[in-house]
């Protein structure tokens, strides 16, 4: 077999040489839809928020929701790329299978599919980190370390979610996955309202979404305040809790990959 390492490597290349000639596909709902939510509700619906409501946590809204939104960015890139893309790989057009044809190994297919997930985030990110600096959205220079966030947060998205696509024999689990499971979080992850507004028996349901604790993680660098996080130890909290899924994901995904890969 090939060195583990550099069987991932091989399989990063060959997905951004797929992604060279197909990104165009891509670019709406990674990036455009993005700014179109922050231009139509953090510049649109924010100003008659600040002019009704006042500020939010002490931040005009377009500021409050940028974060949530690159979070929310961050989630979509992850999720999606998890789903199809795995089916596709695995049963319809069997191109992971070719892959471990070579000496790469089913983990290093599952390892380097997920960091170029990572790559593929961070390139949105910035893209949507840059357009909102110029929107006014990012107040702070510590906002460089949302970009980590973001990928944290994809992460633990795609590590749990590719495992589950290599088991699936139809993508009819697909779109509940999406409408379900992960477009709700929108809502109960303190995207565009503070968690605080949330009645007291819902807010465990924010707790235990990686979108929250992504969504604290971005907005404490966006505006340069660990209090919006919780302060510096419940940072902490955040970025193990995102480090667990991931690595819950990855050890659940090892195995789903090498049992399909092996059919």
């Amino acid at each position: 077999m090939a060195n583990s390492g550099a069987g991932v490597l091989r399989v990063v290349e060959r997905e951004a040489t797929v992604y060279r000639r197909l990104w165009r596909a891509s670019v709406f709902s990674s990036f455009v839809t993005p700014v179109l939510f922050l231009a139509g509700i953090g510049v649109g619906l924010g100003g008659l928020v600040d002019e009704r409501a006042g500020r939010v946590q002490g931040l005009s809204y377009l500021v409050f929701v940028t974060p949530g939104l690159l979070a929310g960015t961050a989630m979509q890139v992850g999720a999606g790329g998890s789903l199809w893309q795995i089916m596709a790989g695995t049963k319809w057009m069997r191109f992971f299978h070719g892959i471990v044809a070579t000496p790469v190994t089913a983990t290093g297919v599952y390892g380097g599919y997920l960091i170029w997930l990572a790559v593929r985030t961070a390139m949105s990110c910035a893209a949507f980190l840059l357009v909102a600096a110029v929107l006014g959205g990012v107040p702070s220079w510590w906002a460089v370390l949302a970009l980590p966030a973001a990928v944290l947060t994809a992460a633990a998205f795609a590590a749990p979610l590719c495992a589950f696509s290599a088991t699936q024999e139809t993508d009819l689990s697909f779109p509940l996955v999406i409408r379900l499971g992960v477009t709700p979080l929108f809502l109960f992850s303190a995207t565009f309202f503070p968690l605080a507004q949330l009645p007291s028996w819902l807010r465990p349901a924010a707790w235990v979404s990686p979108l929250w604790h992504g969504v604290e993680l971005c907005r404490a660098a966006t505006t340069g305040r660990a209090a919006l996080g919780g302060g510096p130890a419940r940072l902490v909290v955040h970025v193990v809790v995102l480090v667990v899924l991931i690595a819950c994901g990855a050890a659940w995904g090892t195995r789903t990959f090498t049992r399909r890969l092996a059919q």
